[in-house]
């Protein structure tokens, strides 16, 4: 658990005291930058060096400046007159990061530019893909990403409960990517939770609020509670306000469209509507949302495989924001910064497939050869033992049986590839004959 930071009175003569008391000029810059972008709680600021000045008075200085930035978003339950109440504030590290998103995110000429080199629709599989294997892993799922994916390809029937749960994320996301223009509503909450937890959880705890008080957050190494949810008497009206908070942005009270899809996504985790699968539920609302806003790049990010590199983080800022008068800015700022981690993978993906599309060059050459076909062969080429599948071609480019089927044909046709029968209906292919003397 975290240590929670001293306790004091935020009023007038305190304001007026901490106006006279320049934190700033007591610390030196690098020190205050740190504090400021890394938005510290107090067991970080209390380790730092300072100069004729206490760590309890660098916190009090803070917290002073951060309550008078403050804005706060409440969430009602008219049921039980039952309300969450969440802060949060912009500072300058945040606005400069949010507008670095705002233009690389959602300005359709970078997209253009950006994914110039890529096929964009086999890398958006791709990254669909790892977003539901990673969604998967911070929940627990244990598989390899090549197993996974070899899964997800091949369209095979899920093993085991890990397995299931990728398939499910993978199915959620093609669900969110279909209706992402549309409003969010009970029903399509319950939608989700359906797709996220099937075959993995009770069946009467499926698409349901949950109906018990004895759902709590644990720390996994000591079994100690570190969060308890609203009550499940509160849910529905919870959820309803849930809901209008994510359908409406009204200019008189604007919210960034990416802090608000971090305060949805820590609103799901917190009041943790279900029984099972709220972790799952949270990460494709913030996806959904942002989708939604018009952050097209959204779609070709893993943000879960930053979470899961970044698990203890993810889980402070929940604790952080709670123990902390629920400042929420400080979720926001670990959002920001996986989207700006998984931005720069991305970058550097983008630049390695550059250098690798001078590799299908000799494919494309061939009279005949599509760009489909030349990955095909250049995979064969990375790997004497790879095969391939109809099925997975078409789940690979995202291309109907039959373009997949005439594409794999076409190659077995010029002794690329040879085809070796499973059973009556099933085919495999691997390298041809003729492979080696073409093209080695």
């Amino acid at each position: 658990m975290i240590e929670k930071a001293p306790d004091f009175k935020i009023d007038s003569e305190t304001i007026l005291k901490q106006g006279f008391l320049n934190i700033p000029r007591s610390l030196n810059t690098e020190v205050f930058s740190k504090i400021e972008n890394e938005y510290l709680y107090w067991d970080k600021i209390k380790y730092l060096k300072y100069n004729h000045i206490t760590p309890e008075q660098v916190w009090e200085n803070l917290k002073t400046k951060r309550y008078l930035n403050l804005k706060s978003i409440t969430l009602k339950s008219k049921k039980l007159n039952e309300t969450i109440w969440l802060n949060y504030n912009i500072n300058q590290f945040l606005t400069q990061k949010l507008h670095y998103l705002d233009t690389n995110f959602g300005a359709g000429l970078q997209k253009e530019k950006l994914l110039s080199d890529l096929d964009k629709q086999s890398y958006l599989n791709n990254a669909l893909m790892e977003e539901s294997i990673f969604s998967s892993m911070i929940e627990g799922a244990t598989t390899t990403r090549v197993k996974a994916k070899d899964m997800l390809r091949k369209n095979k029937k899920p093993k085991n409960k890990s397995e299931q749960m990728i398939l499910n994320n993978y199915k959620t996301i093609q669900y969110i990517s279909e209706y992402q223009d549309d409003n969010i509503s009970i029903e399509k909450l319950y939608d989700i939770h359906r797709l996220v937890t099937e075959n993995t959880l009770e069946a009467e705890n499926v698409g349901v609020f949950r109906n018990t008080n004895e759902v709590h957050v644990m720390n996994e190494i000591t079994g100690e509670i570190v969060h308890t949810p609203p009550k499940f008497e509160e849910l529905d009206a919870l959820m309803q306000s849930f809901c209008e908070f994510f359908n409406n942005n009204p200019k008189e009270d604007f919210i960034h469209p990416i802090v608000k899809a971090s305060i949805l996504h820590f609103l799901m985790g917190y009041i943790h509507p279900f029984v099972d699968g709220n972790g799952r539920t949270a990460r494709a609302i913030f996806y959904w949302y942002l989708l939604k806003n018009g952050y097209w790049l959204t779609e070709y990010l893993s943000i879960s495989r930053v979470i899961m590199k970044t698990k203890t983080q993810y889980e402070k800022a929940y604790l952080y924001t709670e123990i902390d008068d629920m400042d929420v800015t400080y979720f926001i700022h670990y959002q920001v910064k996986v989207l700006m981690r998984a931005f720069e993978e991305l970058k550097t993906y983008v630049a390695k497939k550059k250098k690798e599309q001078s590799k299908l060059s000799k494919y494309l050459k061939l009279d005949g050869i599509n760009e489909r076909q030349a990955i095909i062969l250049q995979k064969i080429e990375d790997d004497n033992n790879r095969f391939f599948t109809v099925k997975e071609i078409e789940n690979t480019f995202n291309i109907t049986n039959q373009t997949a089927r005439t594409d794999i044909e076409e190659l077995v046709a010029r002794e690329f590839l040879k085809k070796i029968a499973i059973n009556k209906k099933t085919f495999n292919y691997w390298k041809g004959d003729k492979f080696d003397t073409t093209f080695l």
